[in-house]
């Protein structure tokens, strides 16, 4: 029946997106090393609209420990310091007159194993989104059997479901494995 295949996309879809917000979200934890998508979501005053630092400036990592920042526009690197001041990253930025130097400092073990709850926390929010698609998904096949879909083909959707469940919450255990490691990693 079409509209369990389309049921069954769908979760397959949402799911997916899932994995990959939870993803996106661990790339912004950071792990002692630099990075330069470390920055993402810092903003900018670019001629008084806020823009992402990625779009005024080049961003490079010349060691482990540091990231230079340099504005396409000298005027900008006042601009650049004072966006990275403001921001939650806890950094002091440098200026050498031509770009802004950040460097990061080691993690202690107690900033380590709170990033690591960080990253538990952010695994378990994928997982439970996945969850639920799988509960809308459930609830809206129950739905079709009561509307006279086949019982066997409910039931072999619903296995199918929780196959990509199981597939999608997998992914994300092995996220958080990997990012775990990269924390611990001294």
């Amino acid at each position: 029946m079409e509209e369990i295949q389309m049921y069954l996309e769908e979760a397959k879809s949402l799911m997916e997106k899932a994995v990959q917000h939870t993803a996106a979200e661990l790339v912004k934890i950071r792990a002692g090393k630099a990075m330069p998508n470390f920055l993402d979501g810092i903003l900018v005053a670019y001629y008084g609209t806020p823009t992402p630092i990625q779009q005024v400036a080049s961003i490079t990592t010349p060691d482990a420990r540091t990231l230079a920042i340099k504005p396409w526009e000298k005027t900008l690197i006042p601009e650049v310091e004072k966006a990275i001041i403001n921001s939650d990253l806890g950094l002091n930025p440098q200026n050498n007159g031509e770009m802004v130097m950040l460097t990061i400092p080691p993690l202690t073990e107690e900033r380590r194993k709170n990033l690591v709850k960080q990253v538990k926390n952010e695994c378990e929010n994928g997982k439970i989104s996945i969850r639920t698609v799988r509960k809308d998904t459930n609830d809206a096949l129950k739905k079709l059997l009561k509307e006279g879909a086949s019982e066997d083909e409910v039931k072999r959707a619903e296995d199918t479901v929780q196959k990509f469940t199981d597939t999608y919450t997998s992914k994300i255990d092995a996220h958080f494995e990997k990012k775990e490691a990269e924390i611990m990693k001294v």
